[in-house]
């Protein structure tokens, strides 16, 4: 009877030890919050909420979420453009053990510490539409909507069939720091050097992510440069507060107005004939396609050295580097404009 009992308190613990052992096993990369979710957890923020742009990057990303099944999206950020409101959501986050923090960034470097520190915690950082300083925020990837090099040359293509090829043009850009706003304009300028040399930009001027001034400064330009025969507007706020502002001053059809935004924004002055052309991707899928990578960045099946994606119903996508292409940008004209809901 006493050995028996022995034979029974030995296969306890050893049971208790194999117990043990298994929770030891529990998959690693994650925090101790993470590893006994159910649901990876994935925090999606914009460079500002309540814009049609951002509200359709929001859509997408609402709609793989669901169609994925095991992701609990957050969707947050700020209501101004501004990076000192961008990194208090970034701590927040890592301070919850998210799985996935995914940026919209509104200045690479001013951020990168921020995104650092949630790295260090073991929290999976990747940015979409605008990049954070790659070295300085050790985020794994980037979802970018096009190559700067595509964009900045469909731009000043487009410009120079309306306007003609030795116009004078200005362009109303975003902030100062915005990644991307900077890296289209340089691309611009190379290629007009290269393609139309005689095009000549006049003067660039940085509303912020602020329609109204836009719109200001756009007025200022036309009353200073009288001769300026097109404005660019490089921001889903500027270029329709560019529009706007040509089109109280009766130019519309006299100066070109050409940009990026949504068909939504710029529908009114496409229908109007201010604006010609709409140039931009799909923000829609630009959020559904963040919300695979950050999926497959945190189960690491996305990793350095890989060329192409499964994006569910994008299909592959290309990987060049460390970046994750959606695809060329798009234009809507007064043709198909009207088939586009975001």
């Amino acid at each position: 009877m006493r050995k028996a009992l022995w034979l029974t308190l030995i296969l306890a613990g050893a049971m208790h030890l194999l117990v043990a052992c298994g929770k030891k096993q529990a998959p690693s990369g994650g925090t101790t919050a993470t590893s006994t979710r159910t649901k990876l957890v994935v925090a999606v923020m914009p460079k500002l909420k309540g814009i049609d742009y951002f509200n359709a990057v929001e859509r997408g990303a609402r709609e793989a979420a669901q169609e994925l099944g095991n992701i609990d999206l957050t969707y947050d950020g700020p209501t101004e453009g501004k990076v000192d409101q961008q990194i208090p959501f970034i701590e927040s986050w890592t301070l919850q053990k998210v799985d996935v923090i995914a940026v919209a960034c509104n200045d690479p470097d001013a951020i990168s510490p921020a995104l650092k520190r949630a790295r260090d915690k073991g929290v999976h950082v990747i940015t979409y539409d605008a990049d954070a300083n790659a070295e300085k925020s050790g985020r794994e990837f980037f979802v970018n909507q096009a190559t700067f090099e595509d964009i900045g040359r469909a731009l000043v293509d487009e410009m120079a069939s309306q306007a003609g090829e030795d116009a004078k043009v200005a362009i109303v850009s975003s902030s100062p720091t915005a990644p991307n706003q900077n890296a289209w304009i340089a691309v611009m300028k190379r290629y007009m050097a290269e393609k139309y040399p005689k095009m000549q930009i006049v003067t660039i001027q940085y509303p912020e992510e602020d329609q109204g001034r836009a719109f200001s400064m756009t007025q200022d330009i036309l009353k200073t440069y009288s001769d300026v025969k097109g404005v660019f507007g490089l921001s889903s706020v500027a270029f329709p507060g560019a529009a706007d502002a040509v089109r109280q001053a009766g130019k519309s059809g006299k100066v070109a107005v050409v940009g990026l935004s949504t068909p939504k924004s710029m529908k009114e002055f496409v229908k109007d004939g201010t604006v010609k052309t709409v140039i931009l991707w799909n923000p829609v899928d630009l959020g559904y396609l963040t919300v695979y990578v950050a999926k497959a960045v945190a189960e690491g099946t996305l990793k350095p050295g890989a060329t192409e994606f499964e994006a569910g119903r994008l299909g592959k996508v290309k990987v060049e580097g460390d970046q994750v292409l959606l695809g060329p940008p798009m234009k809507f004209t007064a043709e198909n404009i009207d088939q586009y809901d975001f």
